[in-house]
């Protein structure tokens, strides 16, 4: 509904403007005024006019809002200094918006672009911990964003299946006689992940195992043999464990890519040579890409030594693999991976796979999080996976329930709880930009009055209210909006915010960030939460309106945290 206002804006600024005979041919910029007396929206478009005028933007105003011809959805406008504002007629507006929002409110039409949003990629040798948490859910989030702003997003999961990592998973299965279904953890991916810490030990005590770790490697990259079958099930084994987990986060991939593909398939070697071929790469004790003309000090290795080939050498190959089968290609990765990306940027632009400075190529770092210290112990010694958070915020939301709802059933509980706790850890990472870092704090995240939890509420509120109106006999599909319905000002404040949730979807997704989102959930639940404590509802002389409003505010609510996977309970 915002586009259409702002079109109207527009449209009436650019006649207004006309009249002057100025030449003026710049872009009409509006925005949404900070205090509701600054009107609905507000142009700066005197400040373009000025040069042409050869007057003060404030001395501008007044001319343009004389000179508007103003469309019957605004009330009025009003010159303020040099802003011009804009005042919407609510009684027209709000109408109008409640008979748009529909239950695929907030979808765009198809943008006619295909992105591969790779996140996660976590190397195969044990569960998730805290570290991958946040660029799953930056990462998921931004796939959901984007969808919704009429994006095709393909998101893939890079699997290091050549990793040296795995490479000493193998070499304890086959060397060290160690067994994965031996290992104590209960869950399949755990079990890989204390095989994986043992053999770390056990090359800890005795060095010359590396040599042992290093021909698993030249074994397995070398082509078929007897190992294949065992790297292949280790991964698959320690993926089916990941999968769960991701599951549990409303998390899913559409693809997972094993980088071994690359090398088997020459492709590897065929990007390695090339680079040699054009007198980049250079050979010394390693064969590397020099890339000291670009200012980057730190050499590139592509090869090591033995003739194997490094993580960075296959990341260059599945780059292009990703941006040959899409339009834009972003990467989630974490702030410590900025030079080694730059690095594999270079030589996409060596290899004149991508132009410099190219959008064809984004990528989105994000700082890391923390626990508080005490505030949950780790598996082993070794770290927190995200399993243990999971369990840790369902716990945490399930004894919250049992304090306030002891008429529920332990089915419904649970069901409840596991809601708010992955809600809660979803929502508490989505709500701040990637650039900033991240001290999970448990009582802010699961607070009924500021967290998650007060969103899903809000969410869960709108649908109580309205079940009772369908117990009260009253349609709910067959609601109209009375004529003498003129919403007060906390009812104008909803619909303000109904009414930007489109435009927010395009703008946070041309930004490529999520949190923006979270903070119109907050925004909007609490406007919510005013209109309710305030109004009433059923009974009142405009009953049909408000019972609207309800249902509108509880499609946008769901539709916004469904952006963030987060679930939106009917009841709490």
């Amino acid at each position: 509904m915002y586009f259409k206002i702002k079109q109207e804006a527009e449209k009436a600024i650019s006649k207004a403007v006309e009249s002057f005979d100025c030449g003026f041919d710049g872009e009409i910029k509006l925005e949404f005024p900070p205090n509701p007396e600054m009107g609905d929206l507000a142009s700066t478009v005197t400040f373009e006019l000025a040069k042409l005028l050869r007057k003060a933007p404030n001395m501008i105003a007044p001319d343009v809002v004389e000179a508007l011809e103003l469309p019957e959805i605004f009330e009025k406008a009003e010159a303020k200094g040099p802003y011009v504002n804009f005042f919407i007629n609510h009684d027209i507006f709000a109408k109008e918006l409640l008979d748009q929002i529909d239950e695929d409110y907030g979808q765009m039409d198809d943008a006619g672009e295909k992105i591969v949003l790779e996140h996660t990629s976590a190397n195969p040798n044990g569960p998730l911990h805290v570290g991958h948490l946040r660029n799953s859910i930056i990462g998921d989030s931004l796939k959901r964003l984007l969808k919704k702003a009429g994006v095709t997003v393909d998101t893939q999961y890079y699997v290091n299946d050549m990793g040296r990592q795995l490479a000493m998973i193998v070499y304890g299965i086959e060397e060290l006689g160690l067994k994965v279904e031996d290992q104590p953890a209960e869950k399949i991916d755990h079990k890989i992940g204390e095989l994986y810490f043992k053999v770390n030990q056990a090359i800890k005590e005795n060095p010359e195992l590396e040599k042992g770790v290093d021909e698993t490697i030249r074994r397995y990259e070398s082509g078929p043999s007897d190992l294949d079958a065992v790297f292949e099930k280790t991964v698959n084994q320690c993926l089916d464990g990941v999968k769960e987990t991701l599951s549990r986060m409303n998390v899913k991939h559409d693809a997972f890519v094993w980088e071994g593909q690359f090398v088997r398939q020459g492709i590897v070697d065929n990007i390695t040579q090339e680079l040699i071929d054009i007198g980049f790469a250079r050979q010394g004790e390693v064969l590397y890409l020099d890339l000291s003309e670009f200012d980057i000090p730190k050499e590139l290795v592509l090869r090591r030594a033995d003739g194997t080939s490094l993580y960075s050498t296959r990341d260059i190959a599945y780059h292009i693999f990703k941006l040959r089968n899409s339009d834009k290609i972003i990467d989630i990765l974490g702030s410590d991976h900025k030079l080694t990306t730059r690095q594999v940027q270079l030589a996409l632009e060596i290899l004149e796979e991508i132009e410099p400075n190219s959008d064809e190529m984004e990528v989105i770092f994000y700082e890391f999080i923390n626990l508080p210290e005490g505030s949950m112990s780790t598996r082993r010694g070794v770290f927190v996976s995200v399993d243990d958070v999971i369990d840790e915020a369902i716990a945490r939301a399930k004894e919250e329930i049992k304090s306030r709802r002891e008429d529920l059933d332990d089915e419904t509980v649970d069901k409840i709880a596991e809601q708010i706790g992955i809600g809660a850890i979803r929502y508490y990472i989505a709500r701040l930009s990637p650039e900033k870092h991240i001290t999970f704090k448990w009582d802010e995240a699961l607070s009924f009055e500021r967290g998650c939890a007060s969103i899903q509420y809000a969410h869960a509120r709108a649908c109580k209210l309205l079940n009772k109106a369908q117990d009260a006999g009253i349609d709910l599909n067959d609601l109209a909006v009375e004529d003498a319905w003129s919403p007060d000002e906390n009812e104008k404040e909803l619909v303000k915010l109904l009414a930007k949730f489109p435009s927010l979807i395009q703008d946070s997704a041309d930004i490529r960030r999520v949190h923006p989102i979270a903070q119109y959930c907050q925004d909007l639940a609490s406007a919510f939460n005013r209109f309710y404590k305030s109004e009433q509802v059923i009974g009142s002389d405009v009953e049909g309106a408000r019972l609207q409003l309800v249902d509108k505010s509880r499609i946008t609510l769901r539709n916004a945290l469904d952006i963030l996977g987060v679930d939106a309970p009917e009841m709490m």
